[in-house]
């Protein structure tokens, strides 16, 4: 269901595209996301928008509107699926609101390395994945890295499972992130990616968690000094765009615009590699501590979270399908 505050974005969108002609020769596509124009995400956008205009020899461009200009992520989907935008990004634990197979990429400790995850990815279960949200009316185009999530603290550092008890953590909207936290038992709190700074700040949540250049780029290291690389999860970014655009483009054009898209992904990866060593660096050289705990004790914490969903079928055989693939 849509919420109401999507209905300001709505009106938002509506303004800003309302002059655009019909009868223009060059097809614009919208773009929004929530996440700073120094990200590897936009960046990797920014490349995705000048290879489409040079595969499609001008015929065809991206604008973007970054910062969550047009809405939270979750916004920025429900848009896409009435058609009042094209393109966005959303991380797969939002995606799973809307396409709910997607939930399997939120479970801890699903894959055994980052290229086990690739592997995935860009394989059969991954495809299937991304195809699988178009009854939703979106169209999967590819998967951005967004590394692994590891929790920052305000007050103490998390070596054990056991450090999170009583701990506000800002979790995303995301009810596998909530189990997840909760079974490490600390206390899952939703917020706003925009929010939560100053959310930080006020001490309505001790901590977070997410990826080196997300904590980093967000400057919530200036709150939060202690950064623990559990690594629990490796949710991958999904660009998506919605089915209203995508099958009213011609074979041609789609043909173009899976082509950047992909080139984007191969681009994007490259960034963030070099993104992560960055951040860890800098947040360090900034005073934070970053530990690196054993894993195995948080491991063990949220293993009864593959068999809670045995009843559901899909997903229960998308997550030994996934620990099958070598």
């Amino acid at each position: 269901m849509i919420q109401k505050t999507t209905l300001l974005a709505i009106s938002l969108v509506t303004l800003l595209f309302a002059s655009c002609s019909n009868t223009q020769t060059t097809k614009t596509i919208k773009l929004a996301h929530g996440l700073d124009m120094s990200h590897p995400v936009h960046k990797a956008m920014e490349f995705m928008a000048n290879d489409l205009e040079k595969r499609s020899n001008g015929t065809m461009t991206i604008e973007i509107y970054p910062n969550q200009q047009l809405g939270t992520e979750r916004q920025c989907v429900e848009l896409l699926q009435i058609g009042s935008l094209d393109m966005t990004k959303v991380s797969a634990a939002v995606m799973e609101n809307f396409s709910p197979n997607m939930k399997v990429f939120g479970l801890p400790f699903l894959f055994r390395d980052r290229a086990h995850a690739f592997k995935v990815l860009d394989g059969e279960i991954g495809k299937e994945l991304l195809d699988g949200g178009q009854k939703y009316w979106l169209k999967g185009m590819g998967y951005y890295d967004s590394g692994s999530r590891s929790f920052y603290t305000k007050e103490r550092p998390v070596q054990t499972p056991k450090d999170l008890e009583g701990l506000k953590i800002r979790v995303m909207e995301s009810v596998t992130a909530m189990n997840m936290v909760n079974s490490l038992g600390g206390s899952p709190t939703p917020i706003s990616w925009g929010e939560l700074y100053t959310s930080l700040q006020q001490g309505v949540v001790d901590g977070a968690e997410n990826n080196p250049p997300s904590f980093y780029l967000s400057r919530h290291y200036e709150v939060c000094k202690f950064y623990s690389l559990d690594e629990h999860t490796t949710v991958p970014d999904v660009l998506i765009m919605g089915t209203h655009l995508w099958n009213n483009l011609n074979e041609q054009q789609q043909k173009w615009v899976q082509a950047s898209a992909d080139a984007s992904v191969k681009h994007q990866r490259v960034l963030w590699a070099a993104a992560e060593t960055e951040a860890l660096e800098e947040v360090q050289k900034a005073g934070v501590e970053v530990i690196r705990p054993d894993k195995t004790a948080f491991q063990q914490k949220v293993s009864a979270m593959y068999e809670d969903y045995k009843d559901e079928n899909e997903v229960y055989e998308l997550i030994h399908r996934i620990q099958a693939v070598k």
